[in-house]
């Protein structure tokens, strides 16, 4: 475990997200949503690409600070790690199910004395896009394919089924639309989503209520969400201003 810092023994609860999908989450939203990855990276991913040309649709290190917040976001929901004032706090040692979760876990657990949040931000987005993309790969929700760019080549993931990678935008977009509130699945994957600017893109031409009805909800976050999500506004703030200078 990772030693509590002085002067926090009574201020660190032991808590976690609470993202790990619920039997009514299992059903589909509205009886028409295709069958989906149940994973926060997995499904911010395929949200931060476009649905059928795989193209991103941000800049790279905002797209990979996202996947290292949903990474880790996911432990979260297993409830082996936690947030608190800027730190990550290991509270389980066991593997999960989950190769990747497994990986990253091993990772916090091998190096102890590194314990703030954005430091595994920027640790985990280097290599977030690879591992999540060979996950999606392994479960067959992506191909993928070598294409020429700027004189280069560049590997762009394409979804093999148009629907199931724009299922995860459209169902937060249409809840937010019908302000209705979120379980803590779609709300943190709302939240990563905001933090990396593609808020704008699920809510385009919505009022600007819808908006407003999603910072509310981001704003009553569990603690432990909002500790993450602050951290991750934080990285990909310095990481554009690294790129302005």
């Amino acid at each position: 475990m990772i030693p509590t810092p002085p002067g926090a023994e009574d201020h660190r609860p032991a808590v976690h997200l609470h993202l790990e999908p619920t039997p009514a989450r299992q059903r589909q939203v509205r009886g028409s949503g295709p069958d989906r990855p149940a994973l926060l990276a997995d499904e911010f991913f395929l949200i931060a690409h476009d649905d059928q040309t795989g193209r991103p649709r941000l800049h790279p290190s905002a797209i990979t600070h996202g996947l290292a917040a949903a990474l880790l976001g996911e432990l979260a929901a297993e409830g082996r790690i936690s947030f608190d004032r800027g730190h990550i706090y290991v509270l389980d040692h066991r593997p999960p199910a989950d190769a990747l979760q497994h990986l990253i876990l091993d990772r916090l657990v091998g190096e102890p004395q590194h314990t703030a949040t954005r430091t595994w931000l920027s640790y985990l987005a280097a290599t977030a896009h690879d591992e999540v993309a060979r996950r999606l790969w392994q479960a067959g929700k992506v191909e993928p394919q070598q294409q020429r760019k700027f004189l280069r080549t560049v590997t762009v993931h394409v979804p093999t089924d148009m629907n199931v990678a724009a299922w995860s935008w459209a169902r937060l977009s249409t809840k937010l639309r019908q302000y209705e509130d979120l379980d803590a699945f779609d709300l943190a994957l709302a939240g990563i989503a905001s933090s990396c600017r593609l808020d704008q893109f699920i809510l385009d031409g919505a009022p600007y209520a819808v908006g407003a009805h999603l910072r509310r909800l981001l704003a009553a976050a569990p603690q432990p969400m909002r500790e993450l999500l602050a951290d991750l506004d934080t990285a990909i703030g310095h990481t554009v201003l690294s790129h302005r200078t």
